[in-house]
């Protein structure tokens, strides 16, 4: 009877342990290949799912990376899963030399962001992928910057990164692999270019500073000379429109003064003159020296006073 009791509890075990082994968890944004008996038979999504166990297991899937640790140092990773994650994956290759059309060797970086978009074709197409997409990379990487030259590759990140995607995305496809972006982190040039380059962006600085002050100083004295024109010009003008208003206010005095002297028969030119030669002798005496000073003309100074007597007394 105990023998009866132990058998059954064996196969109670047994039946249990083949369905523990038939019942598969898949987590969300994960696939698992499943193969029957050798050969590929569904992909299972995210969810609970139950399959035939001994007939029915999972395809496992070598895979090789290649990363970079903080040091910089290539670090290689084997693994071994029966799961494929639909997320999208972010690859650090290890640096590498690249040489540019000008013969110049420069140190590159990339990054790699792409996504398994067909389970099937990135098992069955390809023996390993990551390492497979490393290689694409570094050899399309090799051949795009070998078109171009240091000075070109050094401002054309972006279009260097539109190339790399559009030809790793179209190379990826058959693997069921999308390729997102492509991103270089780091171009070094050796260390004498990256001297020589610094010389030579200090000598254009220098240079742009020098036909900065150049144009300024040059700009400054355009300036300077016009405004000094100007000036020059609206001092001239000022001084004309004042002589024509001191030669009219005078025409007109000399009219007023003919009309005046008119019944007297006087002329209107002699009796100007006489009133300034007395106002200007009038300023001599009016200075305070105690010198005095007579006019050499005394016979037109009597001969301007009497003039001045005659048209008074009239």
């Amino acid at each position: 009877m105990a023998a009866i009791y132990f058998v059954l509890l064996a196969l109670i075990i047994l039946v249990i342990s083949v369905l523990s082994k038939g019942l598969i968890i898949v987590r969300q944004a994960e696939v698992v290949i499943i193969e029957r008996l050798g050969k590929y038979y569904k992909t299972l999504p995210s969810g609970l799912h139950l399959i035939v166990p001994i007939f029915d297991r999972p395809r496992s899937i070598h895979w090789r990376y290649v990363r970079t640790d903080y040091r910089g140092n290539s670090v290689i990773t084997q693994r071994v899963e029966n799961r494929i994650d639909l997320r999208e994956t972010v690859y650090d290759f290890p640096r590498q030399n690249v040489i540019t059309s000008d013969n110049v060797t420069i140190n590159i970086n990339a990054l790699l962001y792409f996504q398994v978009t067909d389970p099937y074709k990135a098992v069955y197409e390809i023996g390993n992928l990551p390492d497979a997409i490393e290689k694409l990379t570094q050899t399309t990487l090799r051949n795009v910057i070998g078109e171009l030259e240091l000075d070109k590759t050094l401002i054309s990140r972006d279009t260097i990164n539109t190339k790399l995607r559009d030809i790793l995305d179209e190379a990826t496809d058959k693997w069921g692999v999308k390729v997102n972006r492509v991103e270089l982190q780091d171009i070094l040039p050796p260390e004498e270019i990256k001297t020589a380059m610094e010389k030579q962006m200090r000598a254009e600085r220098d240079k742009r500073a020098k036909i900065l002050t150049a144009d300024g100083e040059r700009e400054y004295n355009i300036r300077t000379a016009d405004g000094e024109k100007m000036a020059k010009i609206a001092r001239a003008e000022g001084e004309s429109q004042a002589k024509i208003l001191v030669a009219e206010a005078e025409k007109q005095a000399i009219q007023l003064v003919a009309e005046a002297v008119k019944s007297t028969q006087t002329d209107p030119a002699q009796y100007m003159l006489a009133l300034r030669y007395i106002a200007a002798f009038n300023d001599i005496v009016k200075q305070g020296d105690k010198t005095v000073v007579v006019p050499y003309e005394t016979q037109a100074l009597l001969g301007s006073i009497k003039t001045l007597q005659g048209i008074f007394n009239k």
